[in-house]
């Protein structure tokens, strides 16, 4: 994890880079340069450009400097006659950027000793190019689209197997996300799935992508895991909670889920003492599912006191009530959806207003569901299901990098996040802090241990 030190200094050099800039501007160099770069005179990106042209004087100075320190002495210094080794000239090479391809003069030595650090043998990459490729890979884009984007946009030509490449370079580091060791206790677990196409044996199937969002003892959100497979099904989910058992979750209190059938049993299989909530939001769903639209409306207002309710029992007397109204009798097949769904409906009422915003639906894994679909969209299908976790990965990464930055903003913090690279991080949920006593209360046995 980051330290204050460590960001104190990236603080540092972001204000010495600021003030650089200022001085700059104040030379009047930069404004004669940017009314080159207006007139048409000079690009700023791209073969030839001002950004590329700088970097290259910073590269080859910097590569100048590399060498000094390997030879032991400056260039023209009377003193290199009596090494053994001296400056032999240079060599061209081009590197491919994220402003745009650079070439450079890189130097060398008589002896073939010298390795440079800044631009090592055989890179044809600075490493901001493959950041920038992973961030249009995770932003949906497929290959050819990325190849296609950096040509026409910065001018830099990077093939479809180098691109592959640099995208899969970062399959170790999703499979180490996806096996890493899980806090002992998430009070809170809401589990979901999402609908993906990917190829199976020549012909596009439908899978489902099953995703576990954990609420840990500071009350925040983390991604526990993605798992694919062919169906949504209470067996499977059985087999992802067995995996979050291994990686060290010994108990959960609460799981949200969507009310699929079988649903508890597979919970219980693993965390036989977690309660497990039907999300209120898919049960409304599935009431008013074959209610008219002209009555739809009426009876969502009528459902209210029912989920409502200050308990169980007043919530029975409510549901009692709506079914032997007119609307009740007219739509019988609300109370059948209640009715069936009732022990799974319940338990979010026996909890305080606080507590009872955090469990009754699965809105928080939802909203990055939603996200993640129109991510989903542009690709159309997948390869195989590997590609299929990476993608979501990525697009998870960059969803919280954007939710830091926003929460960043809003509470004028000059730090995004302090969280390690990559981990998947959430806001703290709302009311945390109440909502944890009342769990304190209701499972004093299990929870203050972790408190």
């Amino acid at each position: 994890m980051a330290t204050g030190k460590d960001e104190d200094l990236a603080l540092g050099e972001v204000e010495s880079t600021v003030e650089m800039a200022e001085a700059l501007r104040a030379s009047g160099v930069v404004d004669d340069l940017l009314a080159q770069v207006d007139s048409g005179e000079v690009a700023l990106t791209g073969e030839g450009g001002l950004l590329p042209g700088l970097i290259k004087l910073a590269l080859e100075r910097g590569l100048a400097a590399e060498l000094t320190d390997h030879l032991g002495y400056e260039k023209g210094d009377p003193a290199g006659r009596a090494l053994p080794n001296a400056r032999n000239g240079t060599f061209p090479k081009t590197v491919q950027t994220e402003a745009g391809p650079v070439p450079l003069e890189v130097p060398r030595d008589r002896d073939g000793s010298f390795t440079p650090r800044l631009v090592p043998k055989g890179a044809r990459r600075l490493g901001g190019l493959d950041d920038m490729i992973i961030s249009l890979y995770a932003g949906g884009m497929t290959l050819r689209d990325i190849q296609f984007h950096l040509a026409s946009t910065i001018g830099t030509d990077v093939s479809h197997e180098t691109i592959s490449k640099i995208v899969d370079e970062i399959s170790e580091e999703v499979l180490a996300w996806q096996r890493r060791p899980l806090d002992p206790i998430y009070p809170v677990v809401y589990l979901d799935a999402i609908v993906v196409k990917v190829k199976d044996g020549g012909h596009t199937r439908n899978k489902a992508a099953h995703i576990a969002v954990g609420v840990d003892m500071a009350g925040i959100k983390h991604v526990l895991g993605i798992w694919v497979q062919q169906n949504e099904g209470a067996a499977f989910w059985a087999s992802v909670c067995a995996d979050l058992a291994n990686r060290g979750v010994r108990d959960v209190l609460i799981v949200c889920c969507d009310g699929l059938t079988g649903f508890p049993e597979a919970i219980a299989a693993t965390w036989s003492q977690a309660a497990v909530q039907t999300c209120v939001v898919h049960l409304l769903r599935n009431a008013l599912r074959f209610v008219s639209y002209s009555d739809r409306k009426a009876v969502a207002a009528a459902l209210k006191p029912v989920y409502t309710a200050a308990d169980a029992e007043a919530a029975r007397a409510e549901l009692d009530a709506f079914t032997t109204s007119e609307l009740g009798k007219k739509n019988p097949t609300v109370t059948r959806v209640f009715d069936r769904s009732w022990e799974q409906f319940t338990p979010f009422l026996a909890f305080a207003p606080e507590l009872r915003r955090v469990i009754y639906t699965t809105n928080a894994i939802e909203s990055l569901n939603y996200q993640l679909r129109k991510v989903i969209k542009t690709r159309g299908q997948f390869p195989n299901d590997a590609a299929v976790v990476k993608l979501l990965w990525l697009a998870i990464c960059n969803i919280e990098d954007k939710r830091a930055a926003e929460r960043a903003k809003k509470y004028a913090q000059k730090r995004c996040r302090t969280a390690p690279g990559r981990l998947v991080e959430g806001q703290v949920v709302t009311n945390w802090k109440k909502a944890l006593e009342q769990l304190s209360l209701v499972y004093p046995d299990r929870i203050e241990r972790y408190l």
